[in-house]
């Protein structure tokens, strides 16, 4: 389960990345539907992920809420 967390915490941090630099740069709309959508569902993936390991503290729960720096957050806090 913690693998599976952070591979999207990872997804997560990546197309958050690549929605910033696209903003910055060039602002491709194609670029933004597709990064964006899955930025969302990486987003909502680590939430559910944390809230379904089993022990996970409520820090970590709160933590998973953070959008970008929770998944990371709730990691370090899972251990």
């Amino acid at each position: 389960m913690v693998t599976a967390l952070r591979l999207t915490v990872v997804v997560e941090s990546l197309t958050i990345a690549v929605l910033l630099v696209n903003l910055a740069t060039v602002h491709l709309d194609w670029v933004a539907g597709i990064a964006g959508p899955v930025h969302g569902t990486a987003y909502l993936a680590v939430i559910a992920l944390v809230l379904s390991v089993p022990g996970s503290s409520r820090k970590a729960r709160w933590l998973a809420v953070i959008p970008v720096a929770g998944g990371w957050l709730a990691l370090r806090e899972l251990g």
